[in-house]
């Protein structure tokens, strides 16, 4: 297709202010480059830091801001250059939608940690100065390097949440060798990293236990989403009882909490995995040792 491809309307919702109320918003997307995938959105999922930068919750928010980076939808056109995708494609885009592509971590295709910072698929300034807007729009057009192929047979309505929530937990457990058939998890919270987590983990073969303060969470977490065991964390004697037994703790929570209390849960060599967001992290030596 013609690089010149003509501009055309946008149709989105966008916060326009630190309220965070969205509203109908109309604008045009930049013309389809050689490299570029366009694609229609048919979901965009929901994620905490839409809320955050619509209410300017880091003070660096860009308004009209068009929220969402969990974006999946069907491939409508392609620049010359592209032929990894076709029209009719199911495909979906993340968190980023641009980067150097010249650095040793773009070029390990790590190119969330661009030595000069990959741009955010919203409220990020684009190589031609531009604002990007996210998937809260009708259409939305990117360079293939950061489009993701989905199976024609899996629904893009559960897809969506994999493009921010399911690759910040797949990645690291992955990683950190969390998916080793036969080993325990525990999964501390049960929010929406926390019940993609909890799938994973089910899903890799591992006995799963949640973590949690809340016991409104245990049927969610047992008959909904598979999970083996369930612990209320302030319950002492629950907590003993789990002592010293999981090979693996994802930990989801954003809110502050202790970790010493779950640093008894690990065998020897055990493995604990970040990926909430506290405001900071303390523990006490010992509990690492004892």
């Amino acid at each position: 297709m013609s690089s010149e491809s003509v501009k055309e309307d946008c149709l989105a919702w966008a916060a326009r202010d630190p309220s965070g109320v969205l509203s109908p918003y109309q604008f045009s997307r930049r013309a389809l480059g050689n490299d570029d995938v366009s694609l229609k959105i048919t979901h965009c999922g929901v994620c905490y830091a839409d809320v955050l930068w619509s209410k300017n919750k880091h003070g660096d928010s860009r308004y009209p801001l068009v929220p969402g980076h969990e974006i999946v939808g069907i491939v409508k056109d392609v620049g010359a250059n592209v032929y990894n995708f076709k029209v009719g494609d199911h495909v979906g885009v993340g968190t980023y939608v641009n980067s150097c592509r010249e650095c040793e971590y773009c070029n390990d295709r790590e190119e969330v940690s661009c030595e000069r910072g990959s741009v955010l698929t919203f409220n990020g300034i684009d190589a031609d100065g531009s604002i990007t807007k996210g998937g809260y729009s009708g259409y939305i057009v990117v360079h293939e390097r950061y489009c993701f192929q989905i199976p024609h047979d899996y629904p893009l309505a559960s897809a969506a949440p994999l493009l921010c929530a399911g690759i910040t937990v797949y990645n690291p457990m992955v990683r950190h060798k969390m998916n080793q058939p036969g080993k325990s998890l525990g999964v501390i919270g049960l929010g929406g990293l926390g019940h993609m987590a909890v799938k994973f983990g089910k899903a890799f073969g591992l006995k799963v236990t949640v973590l949690s303060t809340s016991i409104s969470k245990k049927e969610e977490a047992l008959t909904v989403l598979g999970a083996d065991n369930f612990v209320i964390t302030s319950d002492q004697e629950q907590m003993k009882a789990l002592s010293k037994s999981l090979d693996f703790i994802i930990d989801t929570a954003s809110g502050d909490h202790p970790f010493d209390p779950y640093m008894s849960l690990l065998k020897t060599a055990g493995v604990f995995v970040l990926v909430g967001f506290p405001s900071a992290v303390k523990l006490s030596p010992a509990s690492l040792i004892f």
